[in-house]
């Protein structure tokens, strides 16, 4: 009797939305194919773009999961997480962002029915970390080296992991134009891990043909004063003095005050300021420099000095732009121009400005230290330069990870099918509830060469069959044939140069699983009230010149009605 008298504890605020069970768990697993959904049909070389127009007002046309995942306006805590994955491959490899939502959206649709039939999650998160781990391992032992090869074959090689990447793009056109200009530029940068040193321009106008690569680096000329006309627009072999200061005639601040006795001594006080900026274009002019650029404002004055004495220069440069060129001619940016040595100034073979499109850009080629490259990309439209930007984005850290990782394996779905057929296998020496876990795994895994027939127009059950046939052959030799988008029936992957760097599989089965069990750990969501204010008051205040009542909220302080 005394327990049934006991008062009801309350721990969560009024209002508090709690979920939990069965119920919450497959609703977060149908939010999450949900958003899969929405970029499923842009996966490969034949997958449609998504027009996504903002609140602000702004266009973007893309079928880069990364993008479109970024600017959909998520509200679905789980489906969140969907999001994160898609960020951190774009991050981490720079391609496969598609295919890792589609892939831990399948595991998660694989896994329903056995949360609907009661079991529990753990088990299935058990069973599909041990599925990932014989599913990279196996990746491991199927891809191939590109090491060893030659200079010019692993540029070869390069070019068609790059090529790959380009094909599902909205520039798949142009995938062998754009291919060698990327693995070009990544080649110009060493084996430094800094990709900003790669600059991408856009210039509207044009065909994607006229797009083009400098080795070294490229901007688009700055501001100019009067007198920029009468300087020279191109050097060899100049000195370029690289500052982070303004050349312009600085007057006294407006607070300040000066007492004068006598109004002659006005004039020295307006000479000093003449004589502070020339002597600080004296010394620009000693150290021999042909070229000057500034991160701040070069005025008039310092404009029309330089072109006397044949010397083109630059203000209010982009930090980003000095960097790189810096990088490319070897100079150091200076903040005073004291003492300016030889060691500081940097060189190039070749300096110019040039037209291109409508734009004037300022060109530093035949660069000495060559850890620098700029591609000017053309176009027509701006949002179809922006959707090319992105696109070589992803082939540049694609080129970039295959340099470091130098293993490859068969794109077109084709190592998808082979694990696919290596769990299947695994399954039936496992006894227990894991072997249909680890199947259910196995056939999630095909949501990607199907996918691929879907996007094209072709029969995916009908090609799905083939490949299994093909890739259960005892010889193994069936193990490379993926879908042949061109063709619509299968073929050789790898004979095709259909080929991904294997760090991008191997990520995005890693993050899809992870996901994936994440949200299948997850038994209870709890949403907090919206906090709202009470205790309001009225309080009285002068203003110009009636008396305004102001509500105010004595808990927050906030003016207004809550």
């Amino acid at each position: 009797m005394a327990a049934m008298m006991q008062p009801q504890i309350i721990l969560l605020k009024e209002g508090t939305d709690t979920s939990q069970g069965k119920a919450q768990l497959v609703s977060n697993i149908n939010a999450c194919t949900a958003v899969a959904d929405v970029v499923r049909s842009t996966l490969g070389p034949r997958g449609m773009d998504k027009l996504i127009h903002d609140d602000k007002g702004t266009v973007t046309i893309s079928n880069d999961g990364a993008t479109i995942m970024k600017l959909l306006d998520i509200v679905h805590p789980a489906a969140k997480i969907l999001v994160d994955i898609a960020k951190s491959q774009d991050s981490e490899v720079g391609d496969g962002t598609t295919t890792v939502v589609l892939l831990a959206a399948e595991f998660l649709r694989e896994a329903k029915p056995f949360i609907e039939d009661g079991v529990h999650p753990q088990n299935l998160i058990r069973s599909f970390r041990n599925a990932s781990y014989k599913a990279i391992q196996k990746i491991k032992e199927l891809a191939k080296s590109i090491e060893g090869q030659s200079l010019e074959e692993k540029k070869r090689l390069l070019s068609k992991c790059a090529a790959t990447t380009l094909s599902s793009k909205l520039i798949g056109g142009e995938k062998e134009f754009f291919a060698s200009m990327v693995v070009d530029a990544v080649g110009a940068i060493g084996d430094g891990d800094r990709l900003n040193m790669i600059g991408i321009k856009k210039v509207p106008g044009g065909t994607m043909r006229d797009s083009f690569l400098v080795n070294g680096v490229a901007f688009k000329k700055t501001f100019s004063y009067a007198g920029f006309e009468q300087q020279p627009k191109k050097f060899l072999n100049p000195k370029i003095l690289l500052l982070n200061i303004e050349l312009e005639l600085k007057s006294e601040k407006e607070n300040a005050e000066i007492r004068l006795s006598d109004p002659s001594q006005y004039q020295s006080i307006v000479d000093a300021e003449w004589n502070i900026i020339y002597e600080k274009l004296d010394k620009c002019v000693q150290s021999g420099a042909k070229v000057v650029l500034s991160r701040l404002a070069i005025g008039d004055l310092a404009t029309q000095y330089f072109a006397d004495r044949d010397i083109f220069c630059a203000g209010r440069v982009a930090e980003e732009d000095l960097l790189r060129v810096a990088a490319a001619t070897g100079g150091t940016v200076q903040t005073s121009v004291n003492n300016v040595v030889d060691e500081v100034l940097g060189t190039c073979e070749h300096f110019e400005e040039r037209q291109v499109g409508n734009e004037r850009f300022n060109i530093f080629s035949g660069c000495p230290s060559g850890r620098t490259a700029t591609i000017v990309l053309r176009g027509g439209a701006d949002q179809f330069i922006e959707e090319a930007e992105r696109s070589l984005h992803d082939a540049i850290m694609i080129v970039r990870r295959a340099t470091k990782n130098s293993t490859v394996v068969a794109g077109g779905g084709a190592i998808d099918m082979e694990i696919s057929k290596y769990l299947r296998q695994e399954s039936r020496a496992i006894a227990g509830k894991s072997q249909f876990f680890i199947n259910s795994y196995a056939k999630a895994l095909e949501v990607i060469p199907r996918q691929l027939c879907d996007n094209a127009g072709f029969d995916a059950t009908d090609v799905l069959n083939k490949l299994r046939q093909k890739h259960a052959l005892p010889t193994g030799e069936g193990a490379p044939y993926g879908v042949d988008i061109n063709t619509g029936g299968i073929a050789d992957s790898f004979a095709n140069f259909v080929w991904e760097p294997a760090v991008v599989k191997i990520n995005a089965i890693n993050a899809a699983t992870e996901a994936a069990c994440l949200i299948l750990s997850v038994d209870e969501t709890v949403k907090n009230p919206k906090v709202v204010c009470k205790q309001i008051f009225l309080l009285k205040v002068f203003f110009m010149p009636n008396l305004v009542n102001i509500l105010m909220c004595q808990d927050c302080g906030l003016m207004g009605t809550c």
